[in-house]
């Protein structure tokens, strides 16, 4: 069987992120550190090198390997919420810890890492059958940052 970890990289802070993740998210967990055998580019011996954990039941390792590669709108995570207080919840324990806001439901985390707080109400609004309810939910979408369920919904019923 195929294994596979979403490895992401940080600038000395792998294990940081790693910790605030467990302590936001669900199934989430710092499960080991592994510390530097020798001096690297972006370290020195001693230094926690990678990071293996746990977001949302998807495994990952962070490598701490400095400031050459940051990260970027290309790669994010994707979180689906089923109420506007789980939502709420995620968004502003991201936003909240250094985090920054973007439109249609996009926040960064201070380390960088995207993420789309995303409710199921929306997702199926956008996937609903009638094209002029996909408009809709769009359209309101649009002038979002955190999604709010209720305009969604509005959004939905016409």
């Amino acid at each position: 069987m195929t294994d596979v970890t979403l490895c992401l990289w940080y600038d000395g802070t792998a294990e940081e992120a790693a910790t605030f993740y467990a302590r936001t998210f669900p199934d989430s967990s710092v499960d080991a550190v592994h510390y530097a055998p020798t001096d690297f580019p972006s370290g020195k011996k001693g230094d926690p090198l990678t990071v293996e954990f746990t977001v949302l039941g998807a495994k990952c390792i962070g490598l701490n390997g400095g400031p050459i590669f940051p990260h970027t709108e290309a790669f994010s995570f994707q979180v689906g919420t089923d109420s506007q207080e789980e939502t709420d919840r995620y968004w502003n324990a991201i936003v909240g810890n250094g985090g920054k806001e973007s439109a249609c439901g996009w926040c960064k985390d201070k380390w960088g890492v995207n993420w789309q707080i995303t409710p199921h109400v929306l997702t199926q609004g956008m996937a609903d059958p009638d094209p002029a309810v996909r408009e809709r939910v769009f359209t309101a979408m649009m002038t979002m940052h955190k999604i709010d369920h209720a305009a969604i919904e509005a959004a939905r019923a016409g």
